[in-house]
């Protein structure tokens, strides 16, 4: 647990819209901790502090002071605001070193297919069963001189070793091919300024 993040928590007794909203002002997140079938635990984590730990890794392993026994807690859920993006509430998960969890890392393509070639990416993220203390950031895949026609799946993905997949081995997760040529629709043809004017009806005439 030394290795990891640390974060100084406050424990909170008081609930609802209101509250949240004031702790927000005081740049404190309301989060809850569950896990190994002890009761949830409301806390008041630092804004900042907690911004900077999860901004380029949403499965961060954090160790917590302030709480009556220290614990190591893996970020779960983050909500956040849906137009500012602020972090609004976060669900922490207790763990332990020597236990293995369910998480979502993103996939990266890396490399370059054959000349003339792309890798389509079908599949941005893949569920996986790691170590705790060992969770992949991303899950990178190597399309170098990859050939036109090339499928990868799930089950074509090397994996860190201790790590499963969990999502589907079959999904697709890219394509090499040749690039396609965006269809632009043709522009509709512009009328004819030069048509006659529709005759106006004769009995309109007789009546004026």
């Amino acid at each position: 647990m030394a290795d990891n993040p640390t974060l100084q928590v406050e424990p909170r007794t008081d609930f609802g819209k209101g509250f949240a909203r004031r702790a927000r002002v005081a740049d404190k997140i309301p989060a809850v901790l569950y896990g190994h079938g002890t009761d949830p635990v409301h806390l008041l984590l630092p804004y900042h502090d907690t911004f900077l730990l999860v901004k380029d890794n949403p499965n961060a392993v954090i160790s917590l002071k302030g709480l009556k026994d220290p614990a190591m807690v893996l970020v779960k859920d983050i909500q956040r605001h849906p137009v500012k993006r602020q972090i609004m509430h976060m669900d922490l998960l207790l763990v332990k070193a020597d236990e293995k969890v369910d998480v979502e890392v993103p996939i990266e393509i890396i490399g370059e297919p054959m000349s003339g070639l792309v890798a389509n990416q079908d599949l941005l993220n893949m569920e996986i069963f790691a170590p705790v203390i060992d969770i992949p950031e991303k899950i990178e895949v190597n399309v170098d001189g990859l050939e036109d026609g090339v499928v990868l799946s799930v089950a074509d993905i090397k994996l860190p070793a201790g790590v499963e997949a969990k999502t589907d081995p079959e999904a697709i997760v890219l394509s090499v091919a040749a690039p396609q040529e965006a269809d632009i629709p043709e522009a509709p043809a512009a009328e004819d300024e030069t048509a006659e004017a529709p005759v106006a009806d004769a009995s309109a005439e007789a009546a004026e």
